[in-house]
């Protein structure tokens, strides 16, 4: 008995150095089994001179919904809305061009205007156009300018928490207005600190994918930081706002109350200055309402995906929604 427990003893202690050393097989493996609980597959595309990857769940067919991830963000992110939308619809979720598994070209721009026109190529490249463009934060400002600009290829827009517009100062903006840069990822304390802010109620990441996570943002940090100045320096970071008029379309808005990076004023400034708008207020979450309640904003994005007009919403274009009285939209 004394041998098997010093072998399992052995073995336990291997385990903990192999995770220390390669902390990257445990983030991996977990975002294979969220993947496979939502049947997402893994593929890439060639699209405006860049590989994307991306995710693809939903029966062939149904309406396609496109997802857009911010700053910092990956297509992972979205494995617990898309969990939701996966029944009625075929949702694609992909790594921006320049982010995570897909290329990033040395010298490229890869700021809001540039990053539009490669999105433009790679809906291009798809088999089938979108029902709906849903963006989160700078993908919300991509996916927006994207729709300004192209709109044959936007028939809907959902724009969740995103940038953009002017909105009421906070923490946040003060600390960029300072030279600081409030997303910088170095360590798992640093981690730790930025979920704080994009979440009201961080969830549980454990050691060691929060060391794999911090590794892989500290990686990617002079580029974060980089496209952070650009896509918030005073050229670019309101061009959304300038283009408002041309977004012809029935726009989704989808904000948590709480959020400390986009503050809900700029949801209210859209939702006034877009007459074909419907805003979702979201209580109890802050910056990601598709990870913080996923069955609410996925309530939300299919119902706007399966609307003709803002009219035939049947709801009023301001809408307070909790967790409680939100209603899942599919498997």
């Amino acid at each position: 008995m004394r041998v098997w427990w010093w072998a399992g003893a052995l073995l336990g202690a291997a385990l903990v150095a192999l995770l220390a050393a390669k902390p990257e097989w445990m983030l991996e493996a977990e975002y294979a089994r969220l993947r496979w609980l939502v049947g997402a597959e893994e593929h890439t595309l060639e699209a405006a001179d860049h590989r994307w990857s991306y995710l693809e769940a939903g029966p062939a067919g149904a309406p396609l919904i496109v997802l857009v991830h911010g700053l910092s963000g990956n297509k992972e992110s979205w494995l617990p809305l898309i969990r939701h939308l996966r029944g009625e619809f075929r949702v694609i979720a992909m790594d921006l061009a320049g982010w995570n598994e897909s290329s990033r070209e040395p010298g490229a721009d890869y700021g809001i205007a540039a990053q539009a026109a490669r999105l433009a190529g790679f809906i291009e490249a798809l088999d089938t156009p979108p029902a709906l463009l849903a963006g989160h934060s700078m993908g919300g400002h991509i996916a927006g300018l994207l729709a300004a600009d192209r709109p044959d290829l936007v028939p809907r827009l959902a724009l969740l928490s995103s940038a953009g517009v002017r909105f009421r100062d906070n923490d946040f903006t003060r600390a960029l207005a300072a030279g600081e840069f409030p997303y910088a990822v170095t360590d798992r304390a640093s981690l730790h600190r930025f979920l704080g802010l994009v979440f009201t109620r961080p969830p549980f990441l454990p050691w060691p994918a929060d060391l794999a996570l911090a590794r892989q943002r500290r990686a990617n940090l002079e580029f974060e930081r980089e496209v952070l100045a650009q896509v918030s320096s005073e050229a670019e970071a309101y061009l959304l706002q300038s283009r408002l008029r041309d977004l012809v379309m029935p726009v989704g808005l989808v904000w948590c109350r709480d959020d400390k990076v986009i503050d809900v004023s700029a949801g209210l400034f859209l939702s006034a200055a877009l007459p074909q708008s419907w805003l979702v207020l979201l209580d109890g979450c802050g910056h990601m309402p598709q990870w913080s309640e996923p069955v609410a904003t996925a309530a939300a994005l299919a119902r706007f995906a399966r609307a003709d007009s803002l009219s035939s919403i049947g709801a009023p274009r301001t809408d307070v929604v909790s967790a409680a009285r939100a209603t899942d939209s599919g498997g």
